[in-house]
């Protein structure tokens, strides 16, 4: 397991949706890496103290369409059989006239079983001259009114025997929105979320430019989540864009925090895009002089394959020379 897969499985782990063969693999990294273990940490933290938060009272309009949804499942379930139907009504006979004469409830239970039987062959009747009706119906084509951006996903495909008619059941997704300031704990929340939709690229870049922008103002980016989504998507996202964006929301961090350090002096010496291992360069400015700093640029300044790369280094090494 790499790195990569060990962030998505953490998120899952920590809130309990991890399978049992992929929580073993997720030890077996954690073991060998401190950076997940401290990814894994960082996660617990965030859900813990989530978790701590009062749990708001649903809408009136959520449970208006869970009610809506129920009675809908409800209507669409098959009625049952006419012994069914017989049985139910016998125990309610029975229920009753407990304590009444014997004959009084074989009367009863052959009234019930006489209506019952007459109930079913009127039913039938209605059924088979409704029949060609529902056909035609089911040959109506419905998929006009879906919206394949509010499916969920789709249950079932039934193909009717004998004719071209399909039924398809599909559970229909209801978006929510939430609205608030970049301040808002919830909407933190759902932008760390965004960052690890690696199936939206659009969300995901988005959610990571906001957290870089909370960053470089410095808005309780210190040591926490935030900050270490950016390290993640410097370190792993493949879209060099996305790693720029977050190499500037980490800039203000490198002086004070080492983990940032490190995970910009990776970036100078592995980053495959030109321009994020330019801006990294300047990124080290402030702490050119300290010894692993000077080492990752003695390396860069002889290996580096762009000569305008190289030249940057040497002359940050050559600025710390004077100064010394």
């Amino acid at each position: 397991m790499n790195c990569e897969l060990a962030q998505e499985d953490i998120v899952l782990s920590v809130y309990g949706e991890l399978p049992d063969d992929r929580a073993h693999r997720l030890e077996q990294h954690l073991a060998q890496c401190e950076h997940c273990r401290q990814e894994m940490e960082a996660a617990a933290g965030l859900q813990k103290a989530m978790s701590g938060a009062p749990v708001a009272e649903p809408s009136p309009s959520l449970l208006a369409r869970a009610r809506l949804r129920l009675d809908e499942a409800l209507d669409a379930m098959p009625q049952g059989g006419f012994f069914r139907r017989v049985s139910q009504r016998f125990r309610r006979g029975v229920g009753t006239l407990q304590g009444a004469p014997v004959m009084a409830m074989f009367l009863l239970v052959a009234g019930v079983a006489a209506g019952g039987w007459g109930g079913y062959r009127a039913g039938q009747r209605v059924v088979h001259a409704s029949q060609p009706a529902q056909n035609a119906a089911a040959a109506v084509p419905v998929v006009a009114d879906v919206d394949a951006a509010q499916i969920a996903g789709v249950s079932s495909i039934t193909l009717e025997p004998g004719s071209e008619n399909v039924e398809v059941r599909f559970e229909r997704v209801i978006p929510e929105t939430a609205f608030g300031t970049l301040d808002d704990p919830q909407i933190r929340q759902l932008l760390l979320l965004g960052a690890r939709n690696r199936a939206n690229p659009e969300v995901h870049d988005d959610s990571v430019n906001l957290l870089a922008r909370e960053c470089r103002a410095g808005h309780q980016c210190t040591g926490g989540p935030i900050r270490n989504a950016l390290m993640v998507a410097l370190r792993y996202d493949r879209d060099a864009g996305v790693r720029r964006r977050a190499l500037e929301g980490l800039e203000a961090y490198v002086p004070i925090d080492t983990r940032v350090r490190d995970a910009v002096l990776e970036a100078l010496l592995h980053d495959s895009d030109a321009g994020v291992r330019t801006e990294a360069i300047g990124l080290l400015e402030p702490v050119e002089a300290d010894s692993a700093v000077q080492e990752v640029l003695e390396t860069v300044a002889n290996r580096d394959q762009n000569p305008y790369i190289r030249t940057m280094s040497r002359q940050y090494l050559e600025q710390v020379s004077q100064i010394r």
